[in-house]
This record gives C-alpha cells, sequence and structure tokens, in this order.
C-alpha cells in the first residue's frame, strides 16, 4: 500500500487559479434546486434548495466568488468548508453535504434548521427563565469545548450563528457560521481583529488572544439571554469597545435583582477580562448552575487525537487496514483538519510522528498518560511497525467513525481486500493485505474468527460492514444594532492603529 504523504495546502496547490475547491465538481443545478432565500450574511446568501433525486431540503449557502477580492479570502472559504467535516461529528454542529463550486459561485450544501437564528427567539422572548437559559449555554458552550477538543476556534460566537433545527420549544439548536474559524495550536497566539461588536472579547482588541474568546462572546450570550440586553453597551462602536475593555457588568437594573447569585457568579467567570484566569469551556459546563443533578460531566474532553487513538488501538488488524483503505480515499477537504492536527504533533515536519513528538503532542492538550499508555496508542497506530506514525498512519488512527461507516467508503474496502470480487474476504486475501501493508505476525485465524458470523471460514460484505460499525468500546463521543460582522474594522473603529 502506498504511503500517504502529507499533501499541500489547497492554495499553493491551485497554483493562483481562481477557485477555492482544488477539483472539479459537477454543477449544483444538475443535483439540487434552488428555492426560497433563508437568510444573507456578509459573503454569502442562504438559500432553501431540494435535492432532486430524494425531493429531500437542505440549505445552500452560495458564496460570490466575485466578493474574494484576495487569496486570502479563497483560503477562507477552503478553510470554513475543512472545518465543517472536522466538526461534522458533533450533534449540535450544522453537518455539511457537500461542495460545489462554478466560475461565478462556491455553494455549500448543508442540513436545513428550519426553527431560525437563537437571535429571533430572543427579540420574540426578550429574556428567558434561567433554567431555559442554562439548556441553551448548556449546548453553546458544549460546542465550544468541541470546537477547542479539535483544534478549532471559532471566533465569532453570536446568537444569529445559532440554529433550531424546528420551530418547536425543544428544539436542538446547532452552530453555523465558521466563516472566522480557525485552527489553532495550544500556546498559538493570535492578532487579527476579529467577531462581531457586542461579543468581542477584550484580548483581541489588544491583538493577542487564543480559544479563550469563545468563553467569553458564550458569556456575553448567556448575559443577553438572562436579561434581554448586551452586557456592554454604547451608541457607537469605539463606544462600545471602550466599555468591553473597562465597563462594569450591571446587576443592578431589572431583572438582576430576581435572577439567582449563581448565574451571575457563572456570567463574572465567563466575562473574566484576563483569560487566563477565565473559565475553561469544560469549567463552564462543570459550573453549578449548569449542572444536571444527574449527569454531572467529570472530566474534559479529550482531545481528538487522544479520544480517536484509544478508539483505534482497540481496533482488529482488518479493521484498522480498511480504515487505512478508506483514509485513502477520502477528499483533501474532509481530512483538512485532521492535516492541522498532524502538523501540530509533527513539529520537525518530517511527515511522520515520533514517540517523542506524540508525547509532546497530547501534554500539549492535557493529556496525563504514563509513557507506558502513549507507548501502546503508538504501537497501534503505527500499523507497518517502521516505530513511528507516518501521516497515512495517522488519518487511519484518527478519523471520525462517521467517515468510516458511510456505505460508499465500506464497498470501497471490502473491495481492496477482496482481491478476486468473489464476494468473499478469505485468509489469503487477508494475508496478502497484511504484507501489503508491512505487518508482522498476524493471527488470521482469530480474526476470522471474530468476524465470520456463519462460521464458513471467509468473510462476506454483511460481516465486514457489522466488524466496521460495531464500537470499539471508547464512545465518543435586543435591539437591530445587535446585528452585523465586524471582520477586519474593529481596529480602525476603535481607533486603534495597526502595527502589523
Amino acid at each position: 500500500m502506498k504511503k500517504n504523504p502529507l499533501p499541500s495546502s489547497s492554495s499553493s496547490s491551485k497554483a493562483g487559479a481562481a477557485t477555492v475547491l482544488p477539483y472539479q465538481t459537477p454543477r449544483l443545478r444538475d443535483h439540487y434546486s434552488l428555492g426560497k432565500k433563508l437568510g444573507q450574511g456578509q459573503f454569502g446568501t442562504t438559500y432553501l434548495c431540494t435535492h432532486k433525486a430524494t425531493a429531500s431540503l437542505f440549505a445552500c449557502k452560495s458564496i460570490p466568488k466575485r466578493k474574494l477580492l484576495c487569496q486570502e479570502d479563497y483560503d477562507d472559504v477552503w478553510r470554513e468548508i475543512q472545518i465543517m467535516h472536522h466538526l461534522s461529528e458533533h450533534p449540535n454542529v450544522v453537518q455539511i453535504k457537500g461542495t460545489y463550486e462554478d466560475n461565478m459561485f462556491v455553494h455549500i450544501v448543508m442540513e436545513v434548521c428550519a426553527g431560525g437564528e437563537l437571535f429571533d427567539r430572543i427579540i420574540q422572548k426578550g429574556y428567558f427563565s434561567e433554567r431555559e437559559a442554562a439548556k441553551l449555554i448548556k449546548t453553546i458552550v458544549g460546542v465550544v469545548e468541541g470546537c477547542h477538543s479539535l483544534g478549532v476556534m471559532h471566533r465569532d460566537l453570536k446568537p444569529e450563528n445559532f440554529l433550531f433545527e424546528s420551530k418547536g420549544e425543544d428544539a436542538r439548536l446547532k452552530a453555523t457560521d465558521f466563516g472566522l474559524s480557525v485552527f489553532y495550536k495550544p500556546g498559538e497566539a493570535f492578532s487579527d481583529v476579529v467577531g462581531s461588536p457586542y461579543y468581542v472579547a477584550p484580548e483581541v482588541l489588544r491583538k493577542h488572544y487564543g480559544p479563550e474568546v469563545d468563553v467569553w462572546s458564550a458569556g456575553v450570550i448567556l448575559y443577553i439571554l438572562l436579561s434581554g440586553v448586551p452586557p456592554f453597551w454604547a451608541e457607537s462602536e469605539p463606544g462600545i469597545f471602550r466599555q468591553i475593555l473597562q465597563g462594569k457588568l450591571d446587576f443592578i437594573s431589572d431583572p438582576w435583582p430576581s435572577i439567582s447569585d449563581s448565574a451571575k457568579d457563572l456570567i463574572k467567570k465567563m466575562l473574566e477580562r484576563d483569560p487566563k484566569k477565565r473559565l475553561t469551556a469544560h469549567e463552564v459546563l462543570c459550573h453549578p448552575w449548569i449542572v444536571d443533578d444527574r449527569i454531572a460531566p467529570d472530566k474534559p474532553l479529550d482531545s481528538a487525537v487522544l479520544t480517536r487513538l484509544k478508539q483505534f488501538s482497540a481496533m482488529n488488524k482488518l479493521k484498522k487496514m480498511a480504515l487505512r483503505v478508506i483514509a485513502e480515499r477520502l477528499s483533501e477537504e474532509e481530512i483538512g483538519g485532521l492535516k492541522e492536527l498532524f502538523k501540530m504533533i509533527d513539529t520537525d515536519n518530517s511527515g511522520s510522528i515520533t514517540f517523542e513528538e506524540l508525547k509532546e503532542g497530547l501534554g500539549k492538550v492535557g493529556s496525563q498518560l504514563m509513557e507506558s499508555e502513549i507507548r501502546d496508542l503508538m504501537d497501534a497506530a503505527d500499523i507497518d511497525n517502521s516505530g513511528t506514525i507516518d501521516y497515512g498512519e495517522f488519518l487511519a488512527a484518527t478519523l471520525h467513525l462517521n467517515k468510516m461507516e458511510r456505505e460508499e467508503n465500506l464497498v470501497a474496502a471490502f473491495s481492496y481486500f477482496d482481491k478476486d470480487g468473489s464476494g468473499y474476504i478469505t485468509t489469503d486475501e487477508i494475508q496478502q493485505a497484511c504484507k501489503d501493508f508491512g505487518l508482522g505476525d498476524v493471527h488470521l485465524e482469530d480474526i476470522i474468527k471474530e468476524i465470520d458470523q456463519d462460521n464458513d471460514g471467509r468473510i462476506d460484505y454483511g460481516e465486514f460492514a457489522a466488524m466496521m460499525r460495531q464500537g470499539d468500546g471508547v464512545e465518543v463521543g435586543r435591539t437591530r444594532t445587535m446585528r452585523g460582522n465586524l471582520n477586519f474594522n474593529l481596529a480602525d473603529a476603535f481607533g486603534v492603529k495597526d502595527s502589523s
């Protein structure tokens, strides 16, 4: 099996061509018909669209390429698509279905959320009860924790960017619009001033920040949920920013006297101006005001790398090889997030991860594993026993299960092993695959016995698919002035000179 080299970034592989995607796509209108307009963002317009083959409804965000003025704009759209794929496992993130590009537009097709924006429900209701607000903020901060565990900073959390799945009171809330989101490495500092006026953290205005900004923005949303107004308010953007940097929280005006001390305590800790002292997403979820008496989170989410390496280490050899086959055929947009995680750990850019790099990388994301445990994970991911984890092995070991379980991927993986097309994978065929992958001694009989449900000594497609889908012991787990994207004009509005 060929090694999977670390691919170059989309923009360099396009060599300056005016495209976002690094490959040609079918025409959107061959597969979907566009309907009514659902919303308007800074770059794109979102329409209701119908899948012609199934009559299923989706949302399509169409971005006119005339609005993409430089290479950086093209890269931003490409990164948004990769991040949506990277977060696709999260139940409270809008699912991406596909991307299309023509001469005029880039189209991102995603699930439709018919319940409208959280923003509009705030306008309708004025403000929420503490119980309702706690439920909503638990979801919002759960998304933040999920993003941070995958090395993603959202940077534009606001009620407009959360949609309800349906009109029902108990509809699920989902995050959308990852246009300002970025991949980050632990300890990395950012300086570009982006966000939306009421929700931006003070350290963004000071042009030195990290993922803590998302908790600040969620704290602003919580204040608005409980009171109906933003915590830092003024008639102009410079005035808003002065309030964010220096203003005091108002817990005196109505309805604050009737709101619990516990809720106010949480808001103060989320709107702590020093990001080092601010609560992390997980600490917010553990706060007494949020915690459900029956289900308290026991520990922070493991980083995606650690969770998925643990899953991978529990798999049999055939499943590991099958994941390697599937990883080979995924599109660059689907694996972009995993590429960023790989680069975070492969500090010498050699294209493979050593034991020391894995230990240091897991340490950076808060893992406290013993060396022997890290060695076990390393050995599990090192399919060809080379002593390091190459890019293809890393992809196989960190793929999320939703990619693995897709029918077309399972069929392709089965076909790879079933060399003679008989409809069965035999002992000889597994043995040949083991040679192709450079595997040493493998107890083939044990593998076959584990998967072969009808005891005929071979594996049919149904048995193979059942093995692939089986778990492996680790669960993955106001007013109109409040609207508007800030993007790159914050510094100008605040009168801060850009020194970069």
